[in-house]
């Protein structure tokens, strides 16, 4: 008894030490990555001044002020004001909470979607896969864009709505990653030794074999997010997007696109232009570092 007890202590011992030799290499392989680095500290760059924006603006983003319209830039109003006399910085700050919340919770939502019918339809097999492979057939044989603009259009503009459409149209991408990954493993040892001893198929799937088809899955999220930003701005600039009352990038840059603006307040457009430029590019950059080490053939 003693020498079981003294193995599975080495064995414990040793799968630690390779788990954290494989994380200490992940973290120096993603650290030697200048452009994945740059983008991981533009990103908190962005966020942190978005989350934090009372801290670097005094000024309420929904505030209007007729007697302030079209400030020119200065020290008091960094960008100058809009059309009604609202800050731009500070509705350029308090716009991204709200545009990158949109981004990631849109990302998660679809991606949780996708990780569980990727799991069931890859576990189970058979017509429960043939079922969900339709779906997912038919989901793909539409851009997205087709998609998102049909269920606006049912469902109306806001900001709950927009979320919920972003996640029913993007699942598509994370549930054919999940489904291939667990139809490679699923026969594989340590899912026939689970079935053995008992375990339940739910808990197969997602404790068991789920954990290894995270990686890309992660990498996936860091990259939708950035695209539903943009698909926000889009969505927002043609006033089908969020309420024109809550300030976002795209609101932003749609309260800007009279020509008069266009031609003479180059600040109201190009700053939220900028700024939403900025971050997907971060995120771009960010989740190539990612793939690159979560992919296993780099």
């Amino acid at each position: 008894m003693n020498n079981i007890a003294t193995t599975e202590i080495r064995a414990k011992k040793h799968s630690r030490l390779i788990k954290s030799s494989l994380m200490k290499r992940n973290l120096e392989k993603f650290l030697s990555n200048r452009l994945a680095l740059f983008g991981l500290i533009l990103v908190l760059v962005l966020v942190i001044v978005s989350v934090f924006a009372p801290v670097f603006t005094r000024y309420n983003p929904a505030l209007v002020d007729a007697s302030q319209r079209f400030l020119p830039l200065s020290f008091t109003h960094l960008l100058g004001t809009d059309n009604v006399g609202r800050d731009v910085f500070s509705r350029i700050l308090y716009g991204g909470r709200i545009s990158m919340f949109i981004g990631l919770v849109s990302a998660l939502g679809a991606s949780l979607i996708g990780i569980i019918l990727g799991c069931y339809s890859g576990y189970l097999g058979g017509k429960t896969d043939s079922v969900i492979l339709y779906v997912w057939e038919i989901f793909s044989a539409f851009p997205q864009t087709i998609l998102v603009l049909i269920m606006v259009g049912f469902a109306g503009r806001g900001l709950s709505n927009l979320i919920i459409i972003f996640s029913i149209t993007g699942w598509t991408g994370v549930y054919r990653i999940v489904r291939s990954r667990i139809l490679s493993i699923r026969e594989e040892a340590f899912v026939e030794c689970c079935r053995a001893n008992g375990i339940g198929d739910f808990s197969i799937m997602f404790r068991h074999m789920l954990p290894n088809t995270l990686g890309p899955v992660i990498v996936t999220i860091t990259l939708q997010t950035a695209g539903y930003v943009l698909a926000e701005a889009g969505l927002s600039f043609i006033g089908l997007g969020v309420e024109s009352s809550i300030p976002t990038w795209g609101n932003i840059i749609n309260a800007a696109k009279s020509m008069l603006i266009i031609q003479n307040y180059p600040a109201m457009w190009l700053a939220p232009g900028i700024a939403i430029s900025l971050f997907v590019l971060g995120v771009n950059f960010f989740g190539d570092g990612l793939r690159d080490v979560f992919d296993p053939k780099q």
